[in-house]
């Protein structure tokens, strides 16, 4: 659940800190105080999208913290633990978003990306908006609903997976068919590139050391050259180095008597000289070994013209020559497969087995949940004024697809005797608002997200239907966090917890506040909302009757 947001500098909130209780929590306020900014504010935490700069004029950065508790959320657990993030005794996710647009995400401390705060997020909330309702037109979003009623989640995934194996299987058989005799002239081709390239012998490290020798023999005669002279002028002239540091060797020795200091110069000298000595023995053993070989040398350059020429042939560097095989080679085993004798075939008719048994599976699953998400939901239907009315949920066959062997299609009727129609075509404005909201009650105590937020789904409800989506919202909250933003005070009287977003003007600049209300206060707030600007002892009254006070 929610335990706890924490908001700096975001749009007009300079400073605020709530914690939330179980159950069923409402958030009321006048309009444009900055109820939706709590939402948006936890939206961004959750991983949303920034589409604009929020932070608050005159900030550097705006900073979002929300605090959930766990401990009950597997699901929740599991995602930390695949992705190594550090489980404490609760978790926080923190956005911090800068005046510029950009944006740094946190999980537990630990930097965290957009898209893994989003994927975490999809566990611990589930936000409905007041435009919700019109999403449920979507042929998409009524299947959706009944595979989350039906906790199908999965095993649509899996329909879906297989139905795209089986697609591509049968696609390549196609084509397979259509193709054979270019498929057969590559396949040919093929196999000539790839016994070319394994004739080459060619190794990315090997290549790396026939360049270096080919650099060394291409060079010989300097080399030899350039070590004669340095032999000679190390031991071999009449005048060479090391002989003249001996005589500076002997000059000091006689001079370290006269003055001890010099012997750290002395002793500097004779290092020298051994280091000499070790140098022209190694340049020595070197040039004994060093010789002119024009016949390897003839040998590595025709391998390394022939690299060059095969990796021309290829448009391709010669690095990426090992790479190019392993590409000819793949495909090669990708054609043989093709041309096995009926391998692609049977491949395809095994794959298109195990879908149709798995959407079979679905659609029995589709079938059973929904005759009792049609009979769950006719139920609420009379709760809301809807009295005699009907929802159904139609199964219509098919062709497979990747959704399955069926689409899924509501359909509803407003009144008794009216046969239901698809719910795209006759639902008005107010009845699909209700028939969203009593999907969201029943479909909520199937699902594993623990903390639910309405923002205004009661757009277009008053009256007595008010007071049954109040109600409705009430026994949600008996087994789920639920946080309504209303303007209904029949919806508002029936929460256990009630926060109020107020506007205030200071400095120059519009901030909004929001508090948690005490008894006193929230009669004032309902009274406010049933009364309007004039609150009068009879709005209070009415307020109290509302709250049971």
């Amino acid at each position: 659940m929610l335990q706890a947001l924490s908001i700096r500098d975001f749009i007009i909130v300079d400073k605020l800190d709530l914690e939330f209780d179980r159950g069923f929590t409402t958030l009321t306020g006048e309009t444009g105080a900055g109820k939706s900014i709590l939402i948006d504010a936890l939206s961004l935490a959750l991983g949303a999208r920034n589409d604009g700069l929020i932070a608050r004029t005159g900030c550097d950065k705006a900073d979002i913290s929300a605090t959930f508790s766990i401990n009950e959320n597997l699901a929740a657990k599991n995602w930390l633990s695949d992705n190594e993030i550090a489980l404490d005794d609760a978790l926080m996710l923190r956005r911090v978003i800068y005046a510029d647009g950009r944006s740094r995400g946190f999980i537990n401390g630990a930097s965290a990306t957009v898209n893994q705060m989003n994927e975490l997020g999809e566990f611990l909330v589930d936000i409905y908006s007041q435009n919700a309702h019109h999403s449920l037109l979507k042929p998409a979003t009524q299947r959706q609903v009944l595979d989350d009623f039906a906790q199908n989640t999965d095993l649509a995934s899996l329909v879906a997976q297989h139905y795209k194996a089986w697609h591509t299987l049968h696609t390549q058989r196609l084509a397979v068919e259509k193709n054979a005799a270019a498929y057969a002239d590559e396949l040919a081709e093929l196999r000539d590139k790839t016994r070319e390239l394994q004739q080459l012998n060619f190794n990315l490290e090997d290549w790396q050391e026939i360049q270096q020798e080919h650099h060394r023999l291409a060079n010989g005669a300097s080399l030899l050259s350039g070590l004669e002279a340095c032999i000679a002028l190390l031991d071999d002239n009449d005048v060479n180095i090391s002989g003249m540091l001996a005589q500076v060797q002997q000059k000091l020795i006689g001079l370290v008597d006269f003055d001890a200091q010099l012997k750290d110069a002395a002793d500097n000298v004779d290092s020298a000289l051994i280091q000499l000595e070790e140098a022209s023995r190694a340049l020595n053993r070197y040039l004994q070994k060093a010789e002119l070989d024009p016949a390897r040398l003839a040998e590595v350059e025709n391998h390394i013209q022939a690299v060059h020429n095969v990796s021309r042939k290829y448009r391709s560097k010669p690095e990426e020559l090992t790479e190019l095989l392993l590409i000819f080679q793949a495909r090669m085993a990708e054609l043989e497969s093709f041309a096995n004798d009926g391998a692609l075939a049977k491949q395809e008719t095994e794959t298109l087995k195990v879908y149709q048994d798995l959407a079979k599976q679905l659609s029995q699953s589709r079938q059973q949940a929904a005759k009792i998400l049609s009979q769950k939901i006719s139920v609420e239907m009379q709760r809301l004024s809807l009295s005699g009315g009907q929802f159904s949920v139609d199964l219509l066959a098919c062709e497979p697809s990747v959704n399955g062997l069926e689409s899924v299609e509501f359909l509803v009727a407003g009144h008794a005797g009216v046969e239901p129609r698809p719910l795209n075509k006759v639902a008005s404005g107010g009845e699909l608002s209700r028939i969203s909201l009593a999907l969201h009650v029943t479909t909520a105590s199937q699902g594993s997200v623990p903390c639910m937020i309405f923002d205004e789904v009661d757009v277009g409800i008053g009256g007595g239907v008010a007071e049954v989506v109040g109600q409705l919202l009430k026994q949600l909250g008996a087994e789920r966090q639920v946080l309504v933003i209303t303007h209904l005070p029949q919806v508002a009287s029936q929460a256990a917890q009630h926060l109020q977003v107020s506007k205030t003007q200071q400095n120059g600049a519009t901030l909004s506040h929001i508090q948690a209300l005490s008894s006193t206060e929230r009669i004032e707030e309902i009274a406010r909302m049933l009364g309007g600007i004039q609150i009068t002892d009879t709005t209070r009254s009415h307020a109290k009757e509302m709250l049971g006070i």
